[in-house]
């Protein structure tokens, strides 16, 4: 039987597997990841990275199916307000500069066979 434990390691477990993807998806794309799991007393922000003079803050999500609907339709309008606040608050935190910022989510789902990625650029 699967307890409360272990149903919160297999999650944290699927959480790191979908970074370590958008990571070398961002990568492949030609971005320099310059941060990864930076928290505050806001939350976290799961990938900053720059992509040419733009700062990209990430957001990642992971799922196993979409049966609580898609990955990406989990970054709702509340969640991006806790993304700009983080974004604002890694900024003060950071001698990082950039002419643009923007913010990004990677959506996977993972089902049978190899993982859907899709990369939404400049979300909010």
């Amino acid at each position: 039987m699967l307890t409360h434990a272990d149903a919160m390691r297999a999650t944290e477990a699927l959480g790191r597997y979908g970074e370590e993807l958008a990571v070398r998806l961002l990568r492949q794309q030609g971005m320099t990841v310059i941060d990864r799991n930076w928290r505050c007393r806001f939350g976290e922000l799961d990938i900053v990275a720059r992509d040419g003079a733009t700062l990209v803050f990430c957001e990642v999500k992971t799922r196993r199916g979409t049966s609580y609907g898609t990955p990406a339709a989990a970054v709702d309008i509340r969640k991006l307000a806790r993304l700009h606040r983080l974004t604002g608050a890694w900024l003060a935190a950071h001698a990082e500069h950039a002419p643009d910022l923007r913010i990004d989510v990677v959506a996977i789902t993972c089902g049978k066979g190899q993982p859907a990625i899709e990369h939404l650029r400049g979300v909010g």
